[in-house]
């Protein structure tokens, strides 16, 4: 019960929702400072003043301070489970019950009370109450009174959009469009049906928009994947050949050192020879040195060993199957970028202003520009202008019209603008 206390004092009465600004007026009830200032705004012409609730009065207007409400926790949470003014529903009980209250069930705007099932009998069954107006109970029986006349507010002023009670109609809204409610309710009826229905076709279209997406959404997941998985076998089928060309240079490199290993121990074992061969001969050139023949001695044969073997062919080998795969998913991945559209090209420009976003500069090659082209701002910006000017001679030079050659390269759609005078002319690509 302490619970609900402070519930109830946390929301404002008015508005129906958590206090802003909350003042508590001389009767103790607490409202938000603009709502209970535009309530007594309307009073001023009286000069009298009430509780929204209790309603007590007061005279003069009470002056409003704000003030805190006495809780140290946050049970604001539960408030969005409260429903905006005016259909709030408020619980009220009986006010001709004695002792223990009833539930209110029904509220006389004749009257000006809550009726419980045993107490609102009379209402039905005398003909005393035929002329008074019963309503359900909502908790909120003073929005249903007039402030002004303290009557039951029956009828709806259309040149105000208001509803107001009959003694409205002498003074007030007088001279006005005056409607009972049950037909101003009719007609409203009608508009908020019209609108519902438009309301329920655009929920219909947006339900279809969002299940188009979302079936996009999956085929673009699907295509993704499919995508990836095709990329994955593809890269793992290359890694599989490198891997095996990896094996079978190994094994060329492995018969090419063997075979050289043969060859070494050839020459080893001619190279011993030809040692046996040289310490016999030693003893003979020992003779010969010794001999005056020049003859004899110029025709000792010289012994002239060179082994070498080289693996440098099978390491070139290696290395040109490297750079040549390189070279191959350089041009495939360039391939497939230009197949995936950018954020830039959904939406190709029309405007003037949008092809301008685009805009570059250009940079002109003065190896093929012609005679009568003078370029300046960097080879940016060229002139055509009657005096000659002297190139060096080149063989890519335009020799018979006024052209020239632009060093870097577009690709795609390319817009061309040109600027030109009467004694001169600039042009751009």
């Amino acid at each position: 019960h302490r619970y609900s206390v402070i519930l109830l004092n946390l929301y404002c009465p008015l508005c129906a929702d958590a206090l802003r600004d909350p003042v508590t007026i001389p009767c103790g009830d607490t409202y938000c400072l603009e709502c209970i200032k535009i309530y007594w705004d309307q009073f001023d012409h009286m000069g009298v003043y009430s509780c929204p609730q209790c309603r007590a009065t007061f005279t003069p207007r009470p002056v409003l301070r704000r003030n805190l409400p006495d809780v140290n926790h946050e049970p604001r949470r539960q408030l969005p489970e409260l429903m905006p003014f005016p259909y709030m529903h408020r619980e009220s009980y009986c006010d001709f019950c004695v002792g223990r209250r009833n539930k209110a069930v029904k509220s006389c705007l004749m009257c000006l009370a809550y009726y419980c099932e045993t107490h609102v009998k009379p209402h039905y069954e005398s003909s005393t109450f035929k002329r008074h107006k019963l309503v359900d109970e909502t908790g909120h029986l003073d929005r249903k009174i007039c402030p002004h006349h303290e009557k039951g507010l029956e009828l709806f002023c259309r040149s105000d959009q208001m509803c107001i009670c009959v003694l409205c109609t002498v003074r007030e809204h007088r001279g006005h469009n005056i409607a009972s409610a049950e037909e101003e309710r009719i007609e409203k009826q009608k508009i908020l049906v019209v609108t519902q229905s438009e309301v329920q076709y655009i929920i219909q279209e947006r339900m279809k928009e969002l299940q188009e997406l979302k079936h996009n959404v999956d085929v673009l997941k699907s295509g993704a994947q499919r995508a990836q998985a095709e990329s994955d076998k593809t890269f793992h089928e290359m890694l599989q050949a490198v891997e095996r060309w990896k094996a079978e240079i190994n094994q060329m490199i492995m018969a090419n050192m063997q075979a050289a290993m043969g060859q070494a121990d050839g020459y080893v074992e001619r190279l011993e020879q030809e040692i046996m061969e040289l310490q016999r001969r030693d003893a003979e050139l020992r003779q010969i040195l010794e001999t005056e023949d020049n003859i004899h001695f110029l025709q000792v044969p010289a012994v002239l060993i060179n082994p070498q073997f080289s693996f440098g062919e099978m390491s070139k080998t290696a290395i040109d199957m490297k750079e040549h795969l390189d070279d191959i998913c350089k041009k495939e991945l360039s391939k497939i970028s230009k197949t995936v559209p950018s954020r830039a090209d959904l939406q190709e420009p029309k405007t003037r202003a949008d092809f301008l976003r685009y805009s570059c500069k250009m940079t002109f090659d003065p190896n093929t520009a012609y005679k009568e082209l003078v370029m300046s701002d960097g080879n940016q910006k060229v002139t055509r202008k009657k005096t000659v000017h002297f190139y060096p001679d080149h063989p890519e030079r335009f020799d018979g019209f006024s052209q020239h050659d632009r060093l870097d390269t577009w690709s795609g759609r390319v817009s061309a603008i040109c600027n030109s005078s009467k004694r001169s002319s600039v042009y751009s690509e």
